[in-house]
């Protein structure tokens, strides 16, 4: 079969502005537990968007690891090709997708860094080999060969054989801060179900998108 035509046609469920929370927070959390109930394979993996202050863009999947009326909260070495992106043009977007449940979450907005005691307490809670890893990686850099982190990171193994890996100061999280989210439900011959919304000041304004 060509790529062409591959296709799946949904039918899973439908969505409508009276099936939605008006907060897009409550909204999320309600379809990320369903996307847990479900099962879904690291439900909390998504495509992160960053861009160059000129408009280079690149992308890769990360791990939500936190979420509230703050924003979305994802961690990182500071030193990689999606921290550097971040520091000069502090835009991004955020992409779930869940296919047992045909749905997507888009979310775009603007980008902070966590407080240090934030990032602090989500280091310490890594398992070991985690903790270890984040700190003799220098993310996106050229490595001569895998042996050359290999030794890096048995050297801190010795170093650190008490399991007490102070948090590194190139290591942190960013929090999304979403100006916008959009609530996608796939549906039968491409009819789809968008709906999103929009940050206007503190409050959020709803509307249905053609699919």
């Amino acid at each position: 079969m060509s790529i062409a035509d591959l296709r799946t046609d949904y039918r899973l469920a439908s969505l409508s502005e009276s099936d939605v929370d008006g907060n897009p927070f409550a909204q999320f959390n309600t379809w990320f537990a369903e996307a847990q109930r479900a099962e879904v394979a690291e439900a909390n993996a998504m495509c992160l968007a960053t861009s160059t202050p000129d408009g280079v863009p690149s992308a890769r999947i990360v791990l939500l690891k936190g979420v509230s009326e703050n924003g979305f909260a994802f961690y990182t070495d500071y030193r990689s090709q999606k921290g550097q992106e971040l520091a000069g043009n502090a835009h991004a977007a955020l992409c779930f997708f869940w296919q047992a449940l045909e749905r997507q979450v888009r979310i775009a907005g603007v980008v902070e860094r966590v407080s240090r005691a934030e990032a602090g307490e989500y280091f310490a809670s890594r398992p070991l080999g985690s903790r270890i890893g984040a700190t003799a990686s220098v993310q996106s850099s050229v490595l001569k060969s895998r042996g050359e982190l290999e030794s890096r990171v048995s050297d801190l193994e010795a170093r650190f054989v008490n399991g007490e890996v102070p948090l590194p100061d190139h290591w942190g999280g960013f929090r999304v801060i979403p100006t916008s989210i959009e609530f996608w439900q796939g549906r039968s011959s491409r009819l789809h179900d968008r709906i999103k919304y929009v940050r206007a000041g503190v409050e959020w304004s709803m509307s249905r998108l053609s699919p």
